[in-house]
């Protein structure tokens, strides 16, 4: 058996194409222009690449795109009223503060500072509980993009066993959240499970959000399951290159699951995406119009 690869590129490139032509249609009817707006703290390279990436793809989709940027020395009070600064614009509908943060900034203090109504990440208080009360209107960008491409891949999930490998705040609680709220019947793992293999080879869907390089093989994988690897890491490729992996061996995986998701290309096409879908949505909730249609 080979599995079907899922082609998260295919599905953004979809959702893309409905967020330009809805983005339009509430700036001709109401006058909508959504706004989103980054704060980089410091100059990590990564982050400098990602939040490069959001601004490109807002602008090119209709959206006002807004960048702010702090120096890696700048202290907690500046940053938090940055997103105050942020919070009281209304041209901004959505704010996004990259992660991580330099060390002498609390993430809880910059969370219980942003307005949840702005919260594009899904991750303040508010937002995680409305997803647990089945409420939310704002869901975390990564597993949001992850239950559009297991709709469209397997349509009904109803009744499915579903293991989540990892509890992070960013995808694992409230991915687990979204497949209970599409009635899958949802375990969560993490590195201190025991027997790990043997609880991944039940589960009808598998989603690997460890962190740990090709961490999950091929003979955790139950015959047919549909694998969903969240993970994004650099390995050593040899002559001094880097290539990027996820969190499952792929090659062992794709010979036992009946589809999977590539890493790149799967998963991580679909979050900067999601990230405008929630921006778009806030913009309507904020206007007080009708949610739109993606």
């Amino acid at each position: 058996m080979n599995a079907a690869v899922i082609d998260g590129k295919f599905h953004a490139a979809a959702l893309r194409t409905r967020l330009a032509e809805e983005t339009a249609r509430y700036k001709s009817e109401h006058g909508l222009v959504p706004g989103l707006a980054t704060v980089l703290v410091g100059d990590d390279p990564a982050s400098e690449v990602y939040v490069r990436n959001k601004n490109k793809t807002a602008e090119a989709i209709g959206f006002k795109s807004v960048h702010r940027r702090l120096p890696g020395t700048a202290a907690e009070a500046e940053v938090l009223a940055e997103v105050r600064a942020l919070n009281a614009d209304n041209s901004v509908h959505g704010i996004l503060v990259q992660l991580p943060l330099p060390k002498q900034i609390r993430e809880e203090a910059m969370l219980d500072t942003l307005d949840p109504a702005k919260d594009v990440d899904a991750l303040t208080p508010t937002n995680a509980g409305l997803l647990l009360g089945g409420r939310a209107k704002l869901v975390s960008c990564t597993p949001a993009g992850v239950m559009i491409l297991l709709k469209a891949t397997l349509g009904e999930i109803a009744g499915m066993d579903a293991l989540v490998i990892g509890r992070s705040l960013l995808f694992g609680k409230p991915a687990a959240q979204l497949l209970l709220a599409a009635n899958a019947t949802v375990t969560m793992a993490h590195s201190k499970t025991r027997d790990l293999p043997a609880l991944a080879r039940r589960a009808d869907i598998l989603v690997a959000a460890i962190g740990r390089p090709l961490f999950v093989k091929g003979d955790w994988v139950k015959p047919g399951a549909t694998v969903i690897d969240v993970g994004i890491n650099r390995v050593d490729a040899g002559e001094g290159k880097a290539k990027l992996v996820g969190d499952v061996d792929y090659d062992e995986a794709a010979k036992v699951a009946g589809y999977i998701t590539p890493v790149p290309g799967g998963v991580g096409a679909m979050t900067i995406i999601c990230l405008m879908r929630n921006t778009l949505i806030a913009a309507a909730s904020q206007r007080g119009l009708p949610s739109p249609n993606v």
